[in-house]
């Protein structure tokens, strides 16, 4: 068991943190004002929409790709032809145990993974064209979205049913002929709002709830297909944009799109019809450690910000640190982060050494304790700094609101709590 990095993922991970630092922090407060100020002025056309990009984006992201620290996030098992075409330096992908310091140090900032061409859940749509799609849909979809000029989202999660058990997914995906027919509603498609949005990774059941419950052939496992849905296809509708805690997410956005007759052809699915099961595991431990990885880099910001903010106001004579037991709950902080970590590492190496079948435990450990912690540091975090802790003069407040919602995306707590005690119990002859 190693977590050690290799030489040239520490090498990548010090410039990645140096970028950071150089470059993107410095703007970082103006980009998020220009934000604000968008937001504000919504509906004057003399004032860009909050969803357009903003150019200094496009700037940043040409100067990461041309020192080769883009699409770090390749594995090494599938992206080594790509991560040679595609800016990653040294044209060798990178192991879940090595990216995950990449990925911590892009975490402090909220735009550095799409500066990097790192962000969810394009990196996890171009994994799963990586490890599952044919070399035409790879061509189509997969090169533009390595090369940043489309973004993508993923259709999972739906409004009308408990979308935590996807067994009991309503929107279908059924073949007809040679072409498969799409109908139902997805909500919380990250991505959707991103003007290049280009292309739904889409799951859905293979026939009608009906026909499939009267056929006891195809276990509930292989009821599902993931296939590809063009943005701009005949039915496909974005009937809104959902807030998270009252936060948008410009520019990508997360949406409630309906799917009317959509009709694409049989070459769009993924792996085969049934298949969707399987690849979305596949999916979902890697992005599950990305996603860890980068929360224990914001949680590191907000310890730091804490540290900061602690011992410079001073409240009853004292420093802000030396009252009310503000060392100790940053003594309980730096404990919790590095705990965490470890977490994750070891996730990634159990991803590494068997696959995700060989960490389903542990990632779904991760899943649960890694936004908690994040989301009770940077509250700790918040205290510290009074009433601007809750306002835009301090990124703490939009970081608690990513912490809290990862609680949610790619699955509750409860679910993930359940994973860990159905293997635990198996390993004493408890049934499922």
């Amino acid at each position: 068991m190693d977590f050690a990095p290799s030489p040239r993922a520490a090498d990548l991970t010090a410039r990645v943190r140096a970028f950071v630092a150089e470059e993107i922090d410095p703007i970082e407060p103006a980009y998020h004002a220009e934000l604000a100020r968008r937001r504000a002025a919504a509906g004057d056309p003399s004032v860009p929409s909050p969803w357009e990009p903003q150019p200094v984006l496009e700037e940043l992201k040409a100067k990461a790709r041309a020192q080769g620290l883009w699409n770090l996030f390749l594995p090494a098992e599938h992206g080594d032809a790509y991560a040679a075409r595609f800016g990653v330096d040294g044209g060798v992908g990178l192991t879940n145990v090595d990216y995950a310091p990449v990925a911590e140090a892009m975490g402090a900032s909220a735009i550095a993974p799409l500066v990097f061409n790192c962000n969810a859940p394009d990196t996890g749509n171009m994994e799963v064209l990586l490890r599952y799609g044919t070399e035409a849909q790879r061509e189509r979809w997969l090169e533009p979205l390595l090369e940043g000029r489309i973004r993508s989202a993923f259709g999972m999660t739906e409004p009308g049913v408990a979308s935590s058990d996807a067994t009991t997914m309503e929107a279908t995906a059924v073949v007809d002929g040679d072409e498969v027919v799409v109908n139902g509603r997805k909500w919380w498609s990250t991505g959707v709002g991103h003007p290049d949005c280009a292309v739904f990774v889409f799951m859905g059941l293979r026939d009608t709830p009906e026909a499939l419950a009267a056929d006891d052939a195809i276990d509930r496992h292989h009821r599902h297909t993931m296939l590809l849905v063009p943005r701009d296809a005949p039915g496909v509708r974005v009937e809104r944009l959902l807030p998270v805690m009252g936060l948008y997410d410009e520019p990508l956005g997360h949406g409630e799109v309906s799917f009317t007759d959509v009709r694409v052809p049989v070459e769009n699915i993924l792996s085969g019809p049934g298949e969707a099961f399987a690849i979305a595991q596949g999916r979902l431990g890697p992005g599950r450690v990305h996603h860890c990885m980068r929360l224990i880099g914001l949680a590191e910001k907000a310890l730091e910000l804490a540290c900061t903010r602690g011992l410079a106001r001073t409240a009853f004579g004292k420093p802000l640190v030396n009252l009310g037991g503000n060392r100790e709950r940053i003594a309980e902080a730096r404990i919790a982060i590095d705990s965490a970590r470890l977490l994750v590492l070891n996730a990634a190496w159990r991803l590494d050494v068997g696959g995700p079948l060989n960490a389903l435990s542990e990632v779904a450990q991760i899943k649960v304790a890694v936004p908690r912690m994040a989301q009770d540091v940077i509250d700790m975090a918040i205290q510290l700094h009074g009433g601007g802790g809750l306002s835009d003069d301090f990124p703490l407040a939009g970081a608690w609101t990513s912490a809290r919602a990862l609680r949610l995306a790619d699955g509750p707590d409860e679910v993930h709590r359940g994973v860990v005690a159905r293997l635990e119990l198996g390993k004493h002859g408890a049934r499922r």
